[in-house]
């Protein structure tokens, strides 16, 4: 196989063959967003989206999502620190475990929650601490143990391809080790720090399974926008569900815009 891929003439079937799976994939996802685009008129899009229903799921998926997002960061930061500078006994079992949020499907997450909330110590905290089950507090969990695991795995990353020299120089200038992570790693962490934030985000705010199983599905309480578009679905109410899709398609393509404006090629994505 590979004598015949050698010469000229190998070459060019070569970058044929990976264009054309480029071309291919690039024309079925355009294709996809055009149909939604051309499914409702622009009258019918305005109106649907400035409905007060989904008016208040963009802004509860908003609120929920940067709230997540920020806790999700700060416990991130520390974690995939931890895990990439530090040996311990039993590490390549951790670093498994951190994963499994990222390969559960979201709907497990959130029936693990809603059992652990149905057990002596759960029901405690969601009855006399704060509410969670079926509750604005339970879309904010559900999220954060979502999108705390892609935060965790893109930090990690980050923090792996610094040169350990650098934090060593810090040492030997006579700073402690807390200083030299504020003033030497996490400047150099920077741009992975802002994509992992950009990230997390959408992500937040399109997540559905868990939230769904722990928050519910009620109008105008827990609905956030994949919320919206199951109960317009449900309703058949197609009308909505799109603009709601279209809403979401924007917020990425406006993150994934942002990512490569900010940091350009540096952080691989």
């Amino acid at each position: 196989m590979f004598k015949v891929l050698k010469g000229v003439g190998g070459e060019r079937a070569f970058k044929g063959a990976t264009v054309s799976a480029l071309a291919l994939l690039t024309i079925f996802l355009v294709g996809i967003v055009v149909s939604v685009l051309t499914y409702t008129d622009w009258n019918t899009f305005v109106s649907a989206i400035l409905s007060e229903e989904i008016l208040f799921a963009i802004r509860l998926s908003l609120s929920t999502a940067t709230v997540a997002t920020i806790i999700s960061i700060l416990i991130a930061v520390p974690v995939a620190y931890a895990i990439s500078q530090t040996e311990f006994p039993g590490k390549n079992i951790v670093d498994s475990m951190l994963d499994l949020p990222i390969v559960i499907s979201p709907i497990a997450l959130g029936a693990v929650l809603l059992v652990f909330f149905n057990t002596q110590i759960g029901g405690g905290i969601d009855n006399n601490i704060m509410k969670f089950v079926f509750a604005v507090p339970g879309i904010i969990l559900a999220q954060i143990i979502v999108i705390s695991a892609l935060a965790i795995r893109l930090l990690k990353s980050t923090f792996d391809s610094i040169d350990p020299r650098y934090e060593q120089v810090g040492r030997t200038l006579g700073c402690s080790k807390p200083e030299v992570f504020f003033r030497v790693t996490l400047p150099l962490a920077k741009d992975g720090l802002i994509a992992s934030a950009i990230l997390t985000w959408a992500r937040a705010v399109g997540e559905f399974g868990a939230t769904v199983t722990l928050a519910g599905a009620t109008a105008m309480k827990t609905e956030t926008l994949p919320t919206a578009i199951f109960l317009s679905l449900a309703t058949a109410d197609i009308e909505k569900a799109i603009a709601v899709i279209l809403v979401l398609i924007i917020i990425a393509v406006v993150a994934l815009l942002a990512i490569r404006k900010i940091i350009g090629r540096r952080y691989p994505l």
